[in-house]
């Protein structure tokens, strides 16, 4: 099974891939993990493509990047991630040593909603799961 969770920063996407990684044993790929499986860009997509659409593939693939959702098999279970602006703030702080500098506020804020109208089997807002 591939699973493909996707959305905005701090949205608790990578928290979702641990779990269901330790459920199955699934491998998880984040960002462009899977540049690493070939020395060009190009045949690194192809491989990935190949690994994901693999019969036995268990693979968790996290992405806050648009474009990369094109390398998914259609049969790939895709889960949005989203949550509401002051606590993608709230949390990239944390990050940040509890302050947010203005720029990455202001792209926050820009880059917020961008991911909610793709095509996904779940959507999960602020923790909470909703079926389609």
């Amino acid at each position: 099974m591939v699973y493909c969770i996707f959305g905005e920063s701090c949205t608790g996407k990578s928290t979702l891939a641990e779990k269901i990684s330790k459920k199955n044993g699934a491998v998880v790929y984040t960002g462009r993990d899977y540049l690493r499986l070939a020395k060009n860009e190009d045949s690194a997509k192809a491989a990935f493509r190949a690994l994901l659409s693999a019969p036995d593939a268990a693979i968790v693939f996290v992405s806050t990047e648009k474009e990369q959702l094109s390398l998914l098999p259609d049969n790939a279970v895709k889960i949005l991630m989203t949550a509401d602006l002051e606590l993608i703030k709230e949390r990239f702080a944390q990050r940040t040593g509890g302050r947010l500098p203005p720029p990455v506020e202001k792209m926050l804020e820009a880059k917020h909603g961008s991911f909610d109208a793709l095509p996904h089997d779940y959507h999960v807002h602020n923790g909470v799961w909703n079926a389609l």
